[in-house]
């Protein structure tokens, strides 16, 4: 008898986006960066829906009017999601579900899952879990007797090795204390190991900068590795060294890390503070930019404040990406550099800009 093969079709989540809008001048920027956002995690967004901070509800988040609204628009256009692009609390989370009959993910979640697909290391992984945990923990008495519309598959708590979720204190407790012991391990080695290259002169330097800017195509390039790189946000989530040789015979240890976002979540920095010690003890940071993107001026506003947050060396170069994509000049300041990864455009400059900046006595 012969047998037949079925193939089955990847089914796509369809999602509603909420933005509550503090802001009108960011209101474009907010819709653009939610909508990423959505691409990345695998959803691909109908519509989106927006409402002024000043109409907040307790409850609901969104006012009555624009719930019922929602109501109306998914009568005609069946969604499997709604995103809402704010931090929820469990109450809410839950009460949007039962509103709208639909599982509910607000920002911090929708970030974690896009990390929780993107993790590959066992150090990603661990980071990813520690995330979850510390997520559902604070939300759980809410969460409680809703999980069918808050888990389930797809978007949402997709985990390394997708492993089930435990809505109970006890454990997530008992696994945090676990999880976090890990990330001290983690620590402990990164900073034996930075002790000694610092031992042996050796200087490092970290790709920085907002997420999907080209830093892992960059770090390809210099170090002729072949990281995984997409054009998503958060494609790259694991750490990863390579030396760099630049001129003279001199090297450096070369880092590419996790990309920042705008409002990045307090979870996640907790989470993934082994991964962002690298870069707050490099001795040098590449902030790379995609200039050609609309917001990339609002871009670097947002990495600069995180690194500033983070107390991260100051010694800094911006090295302003994907050049060949630009239809009209642009200034340059002081320690800012065009290039193109794709063209391989002023990537000598760049290098030599790197050994002034490490090994030039100031």
């Amino acid at each position: 008898m012969k047998k037949v093969h079925e193939v089955q079709e990847e089914v796509v989540e369809k999602a509603i986006v909420f933005c509550p809008i503090a802001k009108e001048q960011d209101k474009e920027y907010q819709f653009v960066e939610i909508d990423r956002l959505c691409f990345s995690a695998g959803l691909k967004v109908e519509k989106i829906f927006s409402q002024s901070v000043d109409a907040f509800n307790r409850r609901t988040i969104m006012g009555s009017g624009k719930l019922q609204e929602i109501k109306e628009f998914l009568q005609h256009h069946p969604c499997d999601t709604l995103v809402v692009d704010f931090q929820l609390t469990g109450s809410q989370l839950r009460n949007l579900s039962e509103e709208l009959g639909l599982k509910v993910l607000d920002r911090i979640l929708l970030i974690i899952d896009i990390f929780a697909q993107s993790a590959k290391s066992s150090e990603g992984k661990i980071e990813v879990r520690l995330a979850q945990n510390r997520y559902l923990l604070t939300r759980l008495s809410s969460l409680q007797g809703s999980a069918g519309r808050f888990g389930g598959k797809g978007a949402g708590m997709r985990g390394p090795g997708e492993t089930k979720l435990e809505l109970d204190r006890r454990k997530l407790e008992k696994e945090i204390i676990t999880l976090s012991a890990e990330i001290e391990k983690i620590k402990n080695s990164r900073r034996q190991n930075r002790v000694l290259r610092e031992k042996n002169g050796i200087k490092s330097v970290v790709l920085g900068g907002y997420t999907n800017a080209g830093k892992s195509s960059l770090f390809n390039l210099l170090t002729r590795e072949s990281i995984y790189a997409d054009n998503k946000l958060f494609a790259t989530l694991d750490t990863t060294s390579r030396r760099l040789f630049l001129e003279d015979g001199k090297f450096c240890l070369l880092t590419d890390t996790v990309g920042f976002i705008s409002k990045l979540p307090h979870e996640l920095v907790e989470s993934f503070s082994a991964t962002l010690e690298e870069v707050k003890n490099a001795d040098l940071i590449l902030h790379v930019v995609d200039v050609s993107d609309k917001f990339y001026v609002k871009n670097i506003e947002i990495t600069n404040n995180i690194l500033n947050e983070m107390k991260a060396t100051k010694n800094r170069i911006v090295v302003l990406n994907k050049c060949d994509l630009l239809d009209k000049p642009i200034s340059i300041e002081k320690n800012q550099l065009l290039v193109s990864v794709k063209k391989k455009n002023n990537i000598e400059q760049l290098k030599s800009l790197i050994a002034q900046m490490l090994f030039e006595e100031k």
